[in-house]
C-alpha cells in the first residue's frame, strides 16, 4: 500500500457522524482491511508507523507523556491527510489536538485486528518504523 492509498483508505473510512476518539473509523477501518489482501494490512501496518513516525518530534510533544503523544499524533493522523500535512508544515497546528486531547488509540491497533480477523493469530507485527514516542531520533535532536 502506497502513502495515496493509505490517506484514501482513511478518508473513505471516516464517519460523517461524531467520532471524537476515532473508534468508529478504527471499526470500519479495520472491517476493510480483514476483507482485503494479508498484503494490504501489512501496507497499512507501515504507513501508519511512517505517519505517526514522522510526527514524532520534539516541536510537538516535549509537554505530553509517551502514551499522550502516541495517542494525541493518532489523532492527526485519523484527522485525514489534509490535518497531517497541516501540522508537519506548521507546529502550531498540533497544539488544538495536544491541548483538547484529542486521541485516537484505537487506530493503533486496527492492523493486529484486521491481522487477528483474517489468520485466527496475534501479529508480532514489526514495522519499519517504530511509532512509540521518542523512536525519532532526528526529531527530537535539538
Amino acid at each position: 500500500m502506497n502513502e495515496d492509498a493509505f490517506w484514501q483508505l482513511i478518508e473513505d473510512c471516516r464517519p460523517s457522524a461524531s467520532d471524537p476518539d476515532s473508534e468508529l473509523l478504527a471499526a470500519t477501518l479495520t472491517a476493510r482491511l480483514a476483507q482485503s489482501p494479508m498484503h494490504l494490512v501489512r501496507g497499512f501496518a507501515e504507513q501508519l508507523s511512517w505517519a505517526l513516525y514522522r510526527l514524532d518530534r520534539r516541536e510537538y510533544g516535549h509537554n505530553l507523556s509517551g502514551d499522550a503523544f502516541l495517542y494525541t499524533r493518532a489523532g492527526v493522523v485519523a484527522a485525514g491527510r489534509t490535518v497531517f500535512e497541516s501540522v508537519l508544515k506548521d507546529p502550531a497546528a498540533f497544539a488544538p489536538y495536544a491541548t483538547d486531547l484529542i486521541w485516537a488509540e484505537c487506530l493503533l491497533y486496527t492492523p493486529d485486528r484486521s491481522y487477528r480477523r483474517i489468520t485466527g493469530e496475534e501479529w508480532g507485527r514489526n514495522t519499519r518504523y517504530s511509532y512509540e514516542s521518542g523512536s525519532n531520533i532526528k526529531g527530537w535532536a535539538r
